[in-house]
């Protein structure tokens, strides 16, 4: 039996890929150990997964407030000084009693939570890194060599505080292996990580769904379109679903919207806070939804371009119109539009004829859906959970010696 910790800032997205793998390293006898925020672990792993606590200053599952302005450069500043490295810094402590407690043959470090990584570096403890976006394969800041500059200043500072100093590995790939939850067939080639990524696909497992989702609401003679900008969009996404729902609305003859709207801005929510008023045939608005049980029955999806949702989509071979809001999501959005998966719009001038026209593009242009069915087979074969499980025991393999 090996042991594993695994690693994880408190993100949903970040922690549901690696929630499988956890379940299949479990069911070949290994323990796995969780390093981060119970609460939000236990909500996704199970009550019974074992984490081991790292206090942060936020743990709502969707990270520090910040301005729905901030873009380009201003976000990138924000996410490495108010986000990654305070994380990191937050982490650690938490990380080190861990490894010095459990001695895992072999740490799973999330590429957002670098205390991981570094942390292992510094007690010798060989690592792996779990990429739940490919963003960062791409090397956007080649372009940008100031702004690069900057970035590697911080992680020199990070890795002096918490890493081995005399180390030289980017905390975000490790030396040993990485593991992409997503194929080249949508990420394409990588700038970055060469031999040691292993594309596994997406690693989906059941997970804890809403109760009461209205099933029977659904129209079986009109295509199913899912809408969400994902758990942490909630601040920026009003303007958008409400122009989202007067689009499709506007189409109700040939579709249909399920609209996830945790922030009820359209104004659809019962008084108890979670059931649904059921009056529109058309839009049905609801906080949360089972999404991979929707996505087997959706016929395009309209989304922030968040990875996970992204893959989760292509999965099911259902094309998308991706409207891309910050970080990681300008890259995804532009991966799903290269593969031919998809049609971009912009997010913030986004009108309801314009996200009306771009899904009936997705849904009567016959490419889209085989180009997304193509990324679907590739993802499939590809091994998700199981596969990925298989590269952590050959890693735990090799550092024992065996």
């Amino acid at each position: 039996m090996s042991r594993f910790l695994f690693v994880v800032p408190p993100l949903v997205g970040h922690i549901n890929p690696l929630v499988g793998v956890a379940a299949e390293l479990a069911s070949r006898g290994h323990r796995v150990t969780w390093a981060g925020v119970p609460d939000v672990v236990h909500r996704l792993a199970g009550r019974e997964a074992e984490v081991w606590p790292c206090p942060v200053s936020w743990t709502d599952g969707n990270g520090p407030a910040r301005s729905p302005d901030i873009r380009g450069p201003e976000a990138l500043r924000f996410l490495w000084e108010r986000f990654l490295v305070p994380l990191a810094d937050a982490m650690a402590e938490g990380v080190r009693a861990a490894v010095e407690a459990l001695h895992p043959h072999v740490v799973v470090a999330d590429q957002q939570a670098l205390a991981g990584g570094l942390v292992a570096e510094r007690l010798g403890v060989p690592w792996a890194t779990s990429a739940t976006t490919s963003a960062e394969f791409a090397d956007v800041l080649t372009s940008m060599p100031k702004v690069a500059a900057w970035n590697d200043a911080l992680l020199s500072d990070l890795r002096r505080r918490i890493g081995d100093p005399a180390a030289t590995a980017d905390p975000r790939f490790s030396p040993h292996l990485v593991l992409a939850f997503t194929t080249e067939e949508l990420a394409g080639r990588p700038a970055r990580g060469g031999g040691r990524i292993r594309w596994v696909g997406p690693s989906l497992t059941a997970r804890p769904s809403p109760a009461g989702f209205p099933w029977e609401w659904l129209d079986p003679g009109r295509a199913t379109l899912l809408v969400t900008l994902g758990t942490a969009n909630t601040d920026v996404g009003a303007r958008f679903l409400t122009e989202c729902a007067a689009g499709l609305r506007a189409r109700a003859d040939r579709m249909q919207a399920v609209v996830v709207d945790p922030g009820n801005v359209l104004g659809t929510l019962g008084r108890d806070g979670t059931r649904v008023t059921i009056d529109d045939k058309d839009v049905l608005a609801v906080p949360a939804v089972p999404q991979l049980e929707l996505l087997a029955q959706a016929d395009a999806v309209v989304c922030h371009a968040g990875h996970n949702t992204v893959c989760e989509a292509l999965w099911h071979g259902v094309p998308l119109v991706v409207a891309p809001i910050r970080d990681d999501q300008p890259v995804i959005a532009a991966q799903v539009a290269d593969a031919g998966a998809g049609v971009r719009i912009r997010f913030g001038r986004a009108t309801a004829a314009a996200i009306g026209a771009a899904v009936e593009t997705v849904l009567e242009a016959p490419g889209y859906r085989a180009a997304a069915r193509s990324i679907g087979a590739a993802f499939r074969s590809a091994g998700g959970a199981v596969a990925a499980a298989t590269h952590l025991e050959e890693l735990a393999r090799e550092e024992d010696g065996i």
